[in-house]
């Protein structure tokens, strides 16, 4: 019998919309998360043009964001989210994919540069297993920095290699949509890019 499992990026794949932004919009409402895009606009721009790394500007607007918040507020916030806001933004035929793949006995992963922390409990939901990026906790208190390397581009790779034997796999799917999720796409036997537009 042939082993298989399957690794899909979240945001931009499975999802609309980058959900680091819409938990940004949902924590803050509209005028604060708005106000915040522009007080960290040279952050944003230093990005883009390759002066600093994702992860750096990423740590910034978490901690602009959600910097000192205590953890078990930030739980109950993205527990939240995951049920009233998630489901909104998942593609259907993302989830037509998965559920395909659970039916033939597929072992499913979400690999994700997002926090865990919103996308575990939809994960739990419907069975699939996650890796995610994880924030860093101090005193109770969220940081805004991230534990170690943010789960994007080679970190990805990285994070399955350390949990999965993949030789011992028939075959490996891969679902991505952006330049971060292209090193995960290689392990792939059948790679995807963009397939839910």
């Amino acid at each position: 019998m042939k082993k298989r499992i399957a690794f899909f990026d979240f945001d931009g794949t499975i999802t609309t919309r980058d959900t680091l932004l819409e938990i940004f919009k949902f924590y803050k409402g509209n005028f604060k998360f708005y106000l915040g895009f522009a007080i960290n606009a040279p952050v944003i721009l230093a990005w883009k043009a390759g002066i600093i790394s994702n992860q750096a500007a990423k740590e910034r607007m978490l901690q602009y964001f959600f910097g000192r918040l205590p953890v078990q507020t930030f739980q109950q916030q993205c527990d939240e989210f995951s049920k009233t806001v998630l489901p909104s933004l998942i593609r259907p035929k993302a989830m037509q994919e998965i559920e395909k793949h659970k039916a033939a006995g597929t072992e499913v992963v979400i690999v994700s540069a997002s926090a865990e922390n919103w996308i575990q409990q939809w994960c739990n939901l419907h069975n699939i297993q996650l890796i995610g990026t994880r924030l860093q906790v101090k005193n109770d208190l969220l940081t805004g920095k991230i534990e170690n390397r943010n789960c994007h581009g080679e970190e990805k790779v990285s994070r399955i290699n350390a949990i999965f034997e993949l030789s011992q796999y028939n075959e490996i799917y891969c679902y991505g949509d952006s330049g971060g999720d292209k090193p995960m796409l290689r392990l792939a036997t059948i790679s995807f890019y963009k397939p839910f537009r």
